[in-house]
C-alpha cells in the first residue's frame, strides 16, 4: 500500500484523484511502467541513495512539481 504524503498543498480531489491513480503502484517497476504509459511519458529524473537498502525515486508531475517514491 502506498502512503501518500502532500508537500503541494493539495486540494482534496486533486489528493484524492492522485492516491487513486497511485494505488496501483506497488513495485518500482510498477513506477517506471506507469510512468512511460503516461501522456507525457515520464522518466525516472534521479534516483537518490539514502542508504543501502532505501532509495528514493523521483518522476515528474504537472506544472513543474515531482513525485517521490520512497523505495526499499
Amino acid at each position: 500500500m502506498l502512503t501518500l504524503t502532500d508537500r503541494a498543498g493539495l486540494s482534496p480531489e486533486a489528493r484524492a484523484a492522485l492516491e487513486r491513480e497511485l494505488a496501483p503502484l506497488t513495485l518500482l517497476q510498477d513506477v517506471v511502467r506507469w510512468g512511460f504509459a503516461s501522456t507525457p511519458p515520464r522518466d525516472v529524473t534521479e534516483v537518490v541513495v539514502q542508504d543501502e537498502f532505501t532509495h528514493d525515486v523521483v518522476l515528474p508531475w504537472k506544472d513543474g512539481g515531482y513525485l517521490v517514491f520512497d523505495t526499499t
